[in-house]
């Protein structure tokens, strides 16, 4: 099971040219990509684990030398591109939704319908309980695990079959209520290796847009 919501407290193939991502029974889509980094607003919840999809996407952001703005669809975004300079370069929006995790289907569908992405183009960027603290998985489509922001985005978007990049966190230890756990912060250990984490996710976006997905889990999925 993925982290559940917290809402206020109180595809295979072979590897396509750059841009294009196979998904079986369609053809190929083109056009930009979306990277939500799922989290809960406000510099209360910054540091929580809840939080570390949008702290990827903040990753994303500063080594691409780019800062946020505000979005009328509830979100800060900021616009790049990714890959070599000319044609084969990606138009990427990196994206913070503003409102409560479990909220994070409006924002990532109003998004999406105004800068024209495909629902095969989006990447959320999330956290995940059931991968080992540390550890970067990828996937397209499948259920959410019990994550509400995620199943917030699968409704709105009207459809399961965007990209997610799981950032794993752990489980809580002993008995404690996973809820509680993903609105705390890193341990002290944690932190030590939490920047090595946020480069990994964000190296596993980056795979994704400019290699594609198949690549992109061949190489964040091997032993390492």
């Amino acid at each position: 099971m993925s982290s559940s919501s917290s809402a206020a407290p109180g595809g295979g193939g072979t590897t396509p040219a750059a841009g294009r991502e196979p998904v079986e029974g369609r053809r190929p889509v083109e056009g930009p990509w979306l990277v939500v980094g799922l989290g809960n607003p406000g510099p209360e919840h910054a540091a929580d684990r809840h939080t570390v999809g949008a702290m990827v996407v903040d990753e994303l952001a500063s080594r691409l030398r780019t800062g946020f703005k505000a979005s009328k669809q509830r979100a800060a975004i900021a616009e790049v591109r990714l890959g070599p300079p000319g044609p084969s370069s990606q138009r990427v929006v990196l994206a913070k939704p503003t409102s409560w995790m479990n909220e994070s289907g409006g924002p990532t569908a109003g998004l999406a319908r105004f800068f024209g992405v495909d629902p095969l183009r989006v990447i959320a960027v999330h956290d995940e309980l059931d991968i080992d603290a540390g550890a970067v998985r990828l996937k397209r489509g499948g259920g959410e695990g019990g994550h509400n922001g995620l199943r917030d985005i699968s409704k709105a978007l009207g459809t399961k079959d965007y990209v997610r990049v799981r950032v794993g966190i752990g489980r809580p230890p002993g008995r404690m209520d996973p809820a509680d756990f993903v609105l705390r912060s890193f341990s002290a250990a944690e932190r030590k290796e939490l920047p090595f984490l946020l480069s990994d996710a964000a190296d596993a976006v980056e795979a994704v847009i400019t290699d594609g997905l198949e690549a992109a889990q061949q190489r964040f999925h091997a032993p390492r």
